[in-house]
């Protein structure tokens, strides 16, 4: 592989993975277990306490 291929090719890996870095994302953002446990016991004591009206 000469010189200037070896340079072209490092250049796009490089403005590949800063293209990638700018995209948006399709992933939603990771919630830990105990955050999922905090936000689902905040919101079970409203829905009981209409279920039990």
């Amino acid at each position: 592989m000469n010189r200037r291929k070896k340079i072209n090719q490092l250049l796009k890996a490089n403005a590949k993975k800063a293209s990638a870095k700018l995209a948006p994302r399709s992933k939603p953002k990771y919630i830990s277990k105990a955050d999922r446990l905090k936000l689902a016991a905040e919101t079970s004591p409203e829905s009981v306490v209409s279920s039990e009206s």
